[in-house]
């Protein structure tokens, strides 16, 4: 009896080690992925296509883009397999590839974002005026008469001493005869004296006065000249003409100093302060720049270019600048910062936002949002949106600010379907659309495999422009009675559009009827 008992105890151990060792190797023997019973464990080895052997990044369903899989299947929301998005093709963030020869064929140029010290300045116009401070008046201090006039006409060039009127004063005539008479019979100093201050005090000059002495000749003629080197701006006389004591003949205005009025945009109008550092160029000679120092701030705002006026003094003493000469004008600010710099022509400006196209380390291009500041010269700082050292697209057929740019290249880009106004759909060119500004439209041929009120299902072929592969599913009706005609079982040519979340037929119509 006893025996017995050992005997059934062990059986039980030899049982409990043979359950033991089966366990365990169930454990560490699992079937292969795919098999019945597999366990389906996200690994690095998932993310292989066998077929390919290229790395998968995820997997999704062409209908509905922006939902990511961790694995292939199918789609929860279509009667289809899940597609996969390869590595080397990225996806909608990473932005898109651009094969060498189309790069060169769109002109595209890179630049790299620098940091460089520069100061708070902008950039603006100018125009050249004369120096209203410096003008110089030709008047008459007696009646007369103008006996030759020596400047013709207004704006004519002067130089300095250059006769400008002979004028004929009858009234220096007695004066000057009285003088004399004096002093041919011998009067003492005196009287002399005092006929000359009577002359001085008839605004006979002292060089009359003095040739007077030395010739014994009276003169009733003055040649009125030039005190400044410029240009006649006023003339106010002809031949022959009287003039009176105070009346302006002419007016000099002056060319070795000229200003510069610059046009400072309302925005930038608190920045500017007298004394900032100008540097002028001029259009005809970008060669040679003209400095000098902001000297006053004109008061108002012009109500229509919607400018404040910046005054400052330039050196023309070569004489090379003339009034009215517009002048592009550099104001630079008091104190250099270092900045991030980008080529203006780098930056698309939407209206509400500023874009730049970056160059990833993968070869990628991606468009990313700015904050732009201040245009320095021919770069623009950027506040925030790109690092020192990346790669942007300076220039290309697609950075034209402009339309087509905006509601198709940027789209594309980022990964999103092109807007239906530019007519280009993101993979196949002009799109289907019943007439210019209609809703974005596609089209293919499938077979009716069920017809309800509400839609109607196809078994269809690919639609390239959605990269959709061929595939079963539903399209909703405009209409619960349109379409009557399709019964289940016919081949059809169909045009539908999206709506919504979903797609709506526009036309259904027999193969044979297809246009």
């Amino acid at each position: 009896m006893q025996k017995k008992q050992v005997a059934r105890a062990a059986s039980a151990v030899i049982a409990a080690v043979g359950l033991l060792a089966v366990g365990y190797v169930a454990g560490t023997h699992r079937p292969a992925s795919g098999g019945p019973g597999a366990v389906n464990v996200s690994t690095s080895a998932d993310k292989v296509d066998p077929k390919t052997g290229r790395k998968v990044l995820y997997w999704h369903d062409p209908m509905v883009p922006a939902q990511h899989f961790d694995k292939p299947g199918k789609s929860p929301f279509m009667n289809m397999q899940l597609e996969p998005v390869y590595a080397d093709e990225g996806g909608s963030s990473t932005g898109v590839s651009i094969n060498p020869g189309l790069q060169q064929n769109l002109g595209i140029r890179y630049a790299t974002v620098r940091r460089q010290e520069s100061s708070e300045g902008f950039d603006a116009v100018g125009t050249t005026q004369f120096d209203e401070s410096r003008a110089d008046v030709v008047q008459s201090r007696v009646t007369g008469y103008i006996d030759h006039l020596y400047a013709s006409a207004p704006m004519q060039r002067i130089a300095k001493g250059a006769p400008i009127a002979s004028l004929f004063v009858p009234d220096w005539l007695a004066p000057q005869e009285e003088y004399l008479a004096l002093k041919r019979s011998g009067m003492d100093t005196g009287l002399l004296e005092a006929s000359r201050a009577r002359m001085r005090a008839l605004s006979i000059p002292n060089g009359v006065i003095a040739a007077l002495d030395r010739t014994g000749k009276a003169q009733t003629h003055v040649v009125l000249s030039s005190p400044e080197t410029g240009v006649v701006s006023e003339l106010n006389v002809r031949d022959g003409a009287m003039v009176t004591p105070g009346q302006t003949l002419a007016k000099i205005a002056g060319l070795s100093k000229l200003w510069l009025v610059v046009e400072i945009p309302e925005a930038l109008a608190l920045s500017v302060q007298p004394g900032m550092t100008v540097d002028a160029t001029f259009s005809g000679d970008t060669s040679q720049h003209f400095k000098g120092q902001i000297r006053e701030i004109l008061p108002g705002i012009s109500t229509t270019s919607r400018t404040l006026q910046a005054r400052l003094e330039l050196d023309n003493s070569a004489l090379k600048l003339t009034p009215g000469m517009l002048m592009r004008v550099h104001v630079a600010g008091q104190k250099a910062v270092p900045r991030l710099l980008v080529p203006s022509e780098a930056v698309i400006t939407t209206g509400k936002r500023s874009v730049v196209i970056v160059k990833n380390g993968d070869g990628r291009l991606q468009p990313v949002s700015v904050t732009v500041g201040n245009d320095i010269g021919n770069e623009t700082a950027v506040l925030s949106g790109v690092e020192d050292g990346e790669t942007v697209v300076a220039s290309g057929q697609f950075l034209i600010d402009s339309e087509a740019s905006l509601k198709s290249v940027l789209p594309r880009l980022e990964g999103r379907p092109a807007s239906s106004a530019t007519g280009v759909t993101p993979a196949t060119g002009p799109a289907q659309a019943s007439s210019p500004g209609a809703t974005q439209t596609y089209e293919t041929t499938g077979k009716v495999e069920k017809v309800t009120a509400a839609d109607i299902t196809f078994s269809h072929q690919p639609v390239p422009a959605l990269s959709w592969p061929a595939m079963t599913m539903s399209f909703s009706k405009p209409a619960p009675d349109a379409f009557a005609d399709v019964k289940p079982g016919e081949t059809m040519h169909f045009v539908f559009r999206q709506s919504g979340d979903g797609y709506q037929l526009t036309k259904v119509e027999p193969v044979g009827g297809a246009k």
